[in-house]
């Protein structure tokens, strides 16, 4: 064995081995989330880890021009598993790696697993450890007779539905199993509002960790409903008049062993720490709100009356708030909950502009506002003025004009990924405003 490898490297040699793995997929993300793999024998692993594996990073959204084109891959060790559900031929392993720029041999400021390690960082500065917990949901849908996805659910099932009426049980019980086999700590499984809407959900980890494992859930998810020759979507809002897919987030701070959010005495059982916390996310929330909602469609999912949060505001239990309190029954569970994520973004970039949105708070001493304890869904634009609630934005180019008016949460991207992000959403918006839809045929070609 290589003398030179770490023993958290040696130790996946030897899980390889043990385990007849013949081939390893090496991930990481592209600035929109999208999940990139190139596949290497195990043979290689071992100059892998030693020289890193090279491309073309002129190739991947949002990286580098093509006169500085050649990039390197850096497995990282702890993110070793095996890929359960291929069987055909080999047993087939992964690793997520950090993206190297060979221009400096230094990290690449525009990967988005840097993107987070930095906020992760300005977070310990402090003494804080960040977890986080999200609460993904997915729709699964029909193909048609060519293959090609439909927005037919493949049940009828509501909130909490169980077989015979929840058809797709077994391979929700089966998406679960494999994340099991993964190392994942699958905490509910169950069916959600809408018909053919679903939620899996894990421990909450390091934020590191659970970004990696957003990225993981999103690919198994896909390929679990492929294999049932089903479509598995994370589009935010794929059918009109029901509800849509969030990403709710559970934060919380902890310094040696103990949990900064929690307050015997503090009203809801909160910190100052966790009141400073929430006072930045709200404040930074138009801004944060074009990362954690990185599409046009993200925004047919923030409008009233579908349980997604709309108002800038915090309270306990109460779900009309973008940010709210759950019950909890230790302190070791005291956290907050943010609602408005949703699971098209990139979980490097979301969580770290979380992250520096809250610590912000912290920094600046922030107070947040009075919770509100009514149903904010039912206030009047008066009512709402009144308890001095914001609306967050309605449509992309408003998030975006937003993020960049904010520097916090600009600087937290960094200047390389802040521009390849403003130029990639300038042309979605505008290619949208360009496209003629179905409902505009509908309801202009007859009568105008």
């Amino acid at each position: 064995m290589n003398d030179t490898l770490s023993s958290e490297q040696q130790g996946v040699l030897e899980q390889i081995e043990d385990r007849n793995v013949e081939t390893v997929h090496l991930q990481f993300t592209d600035l929109l989330g999208g999940v990139k793999s190139v596949s290497i024998p195990v043979s290689r692993l071992e100059k892998a880890f030693t020289e890193g594996i090279y491309f073309d990073g002129s190739s991947i959204e949002g990286f580098v021009r093509i006169q500085e084109s050649d990039m390197r891959l850096t497995p990282d060790p702890s993110t070793f598993t095996v890929l359960p559900w291929i069987h055909d031929s080999a047993t087939v392993g992964r690793m997520i790696c950090d993206v190297v720029d060979t221009t400096t041999d230094k990290p690449f400021e525009g990967d988005p697993r840097r993107i987070l390690r930095r906020a992760v960082a300005r977070a310990e500065e402090h003494g804080y450890t960040v977890n986080m917990g999200p609460e993904p949901e997915f729709f699964l849908f029909e193909r048609d007779d060519q293959g090609r996805p439909t927005t037919n659910p493949t049940d009828t099932g509501g909130y909490f539905d169980f077989a015979p009426k929840e058809s797709t049980t077994r391979i929700r019980q089966e998406i679960g199993e494999v994340l099991a086999e993964m190392g994942f700590d699958v905490e509910t499984n169950q069916h959600e509002v809408a018909a053919g809407q679903h939620e899996i959900v894990f421990q909450y980890a390091d934020a590191l960790k659970t970004a990696d494992n957003i990225a993981t859930f999103k690919t198994v998810v896909s390929s679990i409903a492929s294999r049932h020759d089903l479509h598995a979507t994370f589009m935010p809002k794929p059918i009109t008049g029901i509800n849509g897919s969030g990403m709710h987030t559970h934060i919380s701070l902890f310094s040696d062993g103990t949990n900064q959010f929690h307050d015997d005495d503090g009203e809801f059982q909160l910190s100052e720490t966790a009141h400073q916390f929430i006072a930045g996310i709200l404040d930074h929330a138009p801004a944060l709100t074009a990362v954690a909602n990185p599409t046009v469609n993200s925004y047919k999912r923030l409008v009233p009356g579908y349980e997604a949060p709309v108002y800038v505001a915090w309270s306990y239990t109460n779900r009309s708030a973008l940010i709210r309190k759950p019950a909890s029954r230790s302190p070791e569970s005291s956290r907050i909950e943010l609602r408005s994520p949703d699971p098209s973004s990139n979980p490097y970039l979301a969580l770290a502009a979380i992250i520096t949105a809250g610590i912000d708070g912290i920094e600046r001493g922030l107070e947040a506002p009075d919770p509100v304890r009514e149903n904010i869904y039912e206030f009047d634009a008066d009512k709402r003025e009144e308890y001095g609630i914001a609306t967050l934005p309605g449509s992309l180019n408003e998030a975006l004009s937003a993020l960049e008016g904010d520097d916090i949460i600009k600087n937290a991207l960094g200047e390389h990924t802040f521009e390849k992000f403003r130029e990639a959403k300038r042309t979605e918006i505008e290619n949208y405003r360009m496209n003629v839809s179905d409902w505009e045929r509908d309801q202009y070609l007859d009568s105008a």
